[in-house]
C-alpha cells in the first residue's frame, strides 16, 4: 500500500533509506540507536505491561525497538514511510524469529482505518523529523484505545543539543551522517506538551536521556536539554 498522507518530508526517507544496509549493525551509522534502545525499552516498560499488549511502534525504521517490544510479548505493528528500512526489517525477522508486522503506511492514514487499537503507541526519534509534528501526535491520540499510553523521545531546541546532535555526534565524532539532523526541527518539552494537550492525551513524564558516545552507555538523567523521552495517557 502506498502512502497518501502529505506530512512526510521526501528528503527525510530517502536520507534513512541510504543507511538501510548496515541499520542492525552495531558499529555502523545507527549506533548510537543501538546503545540508547535498551533505556527507551525499559522505559515503556516500568510504566505499561507489554506482554499481550497491543503496540504501534510509529517510525519504526529497521525495527530495533520493534523487536525489542515483540521480545517483550508484546503484538507489534511497526510503520514506516521508508521503503528500504522496512525491507531490511522484514529480513531481520527471518535471524531473529520474532513476528512484528510491519507496513509502509502514514500514522494519519493508519488512524483512519484503525481508530482505536492500539494499548500503547511508541514514537521514537521521530516527531524532529516531519514537517509536522502536530499531526502525527493527533493521529496517536486516535490510534489509541481510551486507558492507551503514548511514548516518545525527541531532541531539545538548545544550544546544548545543537552542540551534541549535530556539532558533536554528525561532525566530530561522525557518529551520524552530516544532515541527519535539522536544529530548526528539534522540539521543546513545553511545545510537545501543547501537542499533546491539543490531542487530548494527559502528560505523565518527562525524563532526559544522557548519551556517552565514548563508553556507548545511555541512562536516564533529570536533565532534558538535549535528548528526553516522554510519556502521556489517553484518558479511559
Amino acid at each position: 500500500m502506498k502512502p497518501s498522507a502529505t506530512n512526510v518530508d521526501p528528503a527525510e526517507t530517502a536520507k534513512f533509506d541510504r543507511l538501510a544496509h548496515r541499520w542492525w549493525d552495531p558499529d555502523g551509522e545507527s549506533r548510537p540507536l543501538h546503545d540508547l534502545n535498551p533505556v527507551r525499552l525499559a522505559y515503556v516498560a516500568e510504566r505499561v505491561a507489554l506482554r499481550g499488549a497491543r503496540v504501534l511502534d510509529v517510525g519504526c525504521g529497521g525495527g530495533l525497538l520493534s523487536e525489542a517490544l515483540a521480545r517483550s510479548g508484546a503484538d507489534v505493528t511497526g510503520i514506516d514511510l521508508a521503503p528500504n528500512v522496512l525491507d531490511v526489517a522484514r529480513m531481520h525477522l527471518f535471524e531473529s524469529g520474532l513476528s512484528v508486522n510491519y507496513r509502509q503506511i502514514s500514522t494519519e492514514d493508519l488512524a483512519r482505518e484503525a481508530p482505536g487499537s492500539f494499548d500503547v503507541i511508541t514514537c521514537m526519534e521521530m516527531l524532529e523529523h516531519v514537517p509536522d509534528p502536530d499531526s502525527v501526535i493527533q493521529a496517536c491520540a486516535t490510534l489509541l484505545k481510551p486507558g492507551g499510553r503514548f511514548f516518545a523521545s525527541t531532541l531539545n531546541r538548545t544550544p546544548q543539543a545543537f552542540a551534541v546532535a549535530i556539532l558533536g555526534a554528525e561532525y566530530a565524532l561522525r557518529l551520524l551522517p552530516r544532515g541527519t539532523h535539522h536544529y530548526a526541527q528539534f522540539i521543546r518539552p513545553s511545545e510537545l506538551a501543547a501537542s499533546l494537550r491539543r490531542a487530548e492525551l494527559e502528560l505523565e513524564d518527562v525524563s532526559g536521556m544522557d548519551y556517552n558516545p565514548w563508553t556507548r552507555r545511555a541512562k536516564l538523567t533529570p536533565t532534558v536539554s538535549v535528548n528526553y523521552l516522554v510519556s502521556a495517557g489517553k484518558p479511559a
